[in-house]
C-alpha cells in the first residue's frame, strides 16, 4: 500500500464530516471532552469552528512575532467580521517567553482586553505560545476557556493536547504551571507550509516518540515513510499527526494528571530537559532537538542496563541521524559540552523525582517503554561521563 493509499484508509476510520481530507480525534474526559481536528484549511475555518463551540464568545489572540507575520491576519479579520475580536498579544518568538515575566504581562494585557468567563483565548502559534497562553487562561478570572491552533509540527502532534501548561525558571523547563484543558485543538496541516526545515525536524521527534514508547507498527511506518511526511504531503501528515495524537489522547484520558501511564510521554525528556535548561532555553537546542538526543540516551542506558539489545538502539540512532538530528550530547553545537555533574543537578530538579530519585523511561524495545526509579545517581552520574567523553576517578 502506498503512503497516500495508508494515510487515506486511516483518516477514513475518523474522518471529520466537515472536512473530508482531515480528521477529527476526540480527547475523552468527560464533560471536558474536546476534539482535535486535522487536516487542511482549518485556520480559515477558524472562526466558524469555534463558533460552534462557543457561540458568541469574544476571543483574545496570542502569538508570537513570527507567527503574526504568517497567520495572524486572516484569523483578526474573520473574528473582526463578526465583532468577536477582543485584541491580540504579540510575544518575542523563543523559550525565553515562557517565563514569570512575560506571563505577567500577558495577563494585563488579556486583562485590558475586557475577558469575561464566557469568553476565550486563541493560543496562535507552537509550543512556547501554547505553554504560556494555555496557562495564562488557567489562572485568570480563575479559568477562562481557551482553543489551541498550532502551528508547528511539535506543538500539532503534542503540546497543544493533554492540558499541560506551564513556564520555565532557571532551574529547569516547566516547573511552574497548570494541568487545564483546551476547548478545541485545531491542528492545520497547511500551517506546516512555512515552518522552517529545523523546526520540522524537531517537531517529527515529537511524533517518533510514540511509536517509541508504545506503538512498534507506528515507528515502522515512519522509518518507510519520513521522506513523504518530510515532503509535507498532505496525507502522510494526517496520517502521522493523527496517529501521535490518537496515542497521546488514549494516554490522557487514562491519565490526566501524569501520576501513571501518561509518564511514558515523557520518554527521552528528562534527559532532554536538563540539556535544554543547560543550554539556556536558548536556539542553540531546540526542545526537539533534546529531546532526539535524550531518547537515545535513553536507549543506551537501556541497553547498558541490559533490557534492550543492540538492534532497537541501532534503530532509533539511524532513524533520528538520517534525518539529520542530533543523537549524542556532544552533536550539541556552540560550544564544549555540559559536564556530567551539572548535568545530572540539573535533571534532578525534574518534576517527577520522587523522594530525591530519577523517575525515568526506558525501554525494553522499539515500542516497549516503561518507568523506573531503580537508577542510582552515582550508576547515572558515571553514564552521563562515558556519555560526553569524561575521565573519572
Amino acid at each position: 500500500m502506498s503512503v497516500a493509499d495508508a494515510s487515506k484508509s486511516a483518516a477514513g476510520r475518523t474522518r471529520n464530516a466537515g472536512d473530508p481530507a482531515g480528521r477529527t480525534i476526540k480527547v475523552a474526559l468527560g464533560a471536558r471532552t474536546y476534539d482535535v481536528l486535522i487536516g487542511p484549511g482549518l485556520l480559515a475555518r477558524a472562526r466558524d469552528l469555534i463558533n460552534e463551540r462557543a457561540a458568541g464568545a469574544k476571543c483574545g489572540i496570542v502569538t508570537d512575532a513570527n507567527v503574526a507575520t504568517r497567520h495572524l491576519a486572516p484569523l483578526e479579520e474573520s473574528l473582526r467580521a463578526a465583532g468577536r475580536h477582543a485584541g491580540t498579544v504579540v510575544l518575542p518568538p523563543g523559550e525565553a517567553t515562557k517565563s514569570f515575566s512575560a506571563l505577567a504581562g500577558l495577563c494585563e494585557r488579556l486583562l485590558q482586553m475586557g475577558l469575561e468567563r464566557r469568553d476565550l483565548i486563541i493560543a496562535l502559534g507552537g509550543g512556547v505560545i501554547g505553554d504560556l497562553a494555555g496557562f495564562a487562561a488557567s489562572i485568570l478570572r480563575r479559568g477562562l476557556r481557551f482553543v489551541q491552533i498550532p502551528t508547528t509540527l511539535l506543538a500539532q502532534v503534542d503540546s497543544s493536547v493533554g492540558g499541560k501548561t506551564g513556564i520555565n525558571t532557571p532551574q529547569g523547563k516547566n516547573l511552574i504551571g497548570t494541568f487545564h484543558q483546551p476547548a478545541l485543538v485545531l491542528a492545520d496541516t497547511d500551517a506546516l507550509a512555512t515552518l522552517p526545515p529545523r523546526e520540522f525536524r524537531a517537531g517529527y521527534v515529537e511524533a517518533a516518540k510514540y511509536g517509541l514508547l508504545g506503538d512498534a507498527e507506528f515507528f515502522t511506518w515512519l522509518e518507510q515513510n519520513a521522506p513523504a511526511v518530510f515532503a509535507r504531503d498532505t496525507a502522510a501528515l494526517t496520517q502521522a499527526i493523527g496517529t501521535a495524537v490518537k496515542g497521546k489522547a488514549d494516554i490522557v484520558a487514562r491519565d490526566e494528571t501524569e501520576t501513571g501511564d501518561r509518564m511514558l510521554l515523557n520518554l527521552g525528556h528528562t534527559f532532554g530537559h536538563a540539556l535544554e535548561a543547560w543550554a539556556g532555553f536558548s536556539d542553540r537546542l531546540l526542545h526537539g532537538e533534546a529531546v532526539a538526543v535524550g531518547t537515545c540516551l535513553a536507549f543506551r542506558l537501556s541497553q547498558q542496563l541490559g533490557y534492550v539489545g543492540d538492534n532497537s538502539v541501532a534503530r532509533v540512532e539511524a532513524h533520528f541521524r538520517g534525518l539529520g538530528l542530533p543523537t549524542r550530547i556532544t552533536d550539541i553545537a556552540g560550544g564544549p559540552p555540559p559536564d556530567a555533574e551539572t548535568l545530572l543537578k540539573i535533571m534532578g530538579q525534574d518534576k517527577k523525582v520522587r523522594e530525591g530519585k530519577l523517575t525515568l523511561i526506558l525501554a525494553r524495545g522499539v515500542g516497549e517503554a516503561f518507568v523506573t526509579r531503580d537508577v542510582a545517581g552515582p550508576a547515572m552520574l558515571e553514564f552521563l561521563a562515558g556519555q560526553i567523553g569524561e575521565q573519572r576517578t
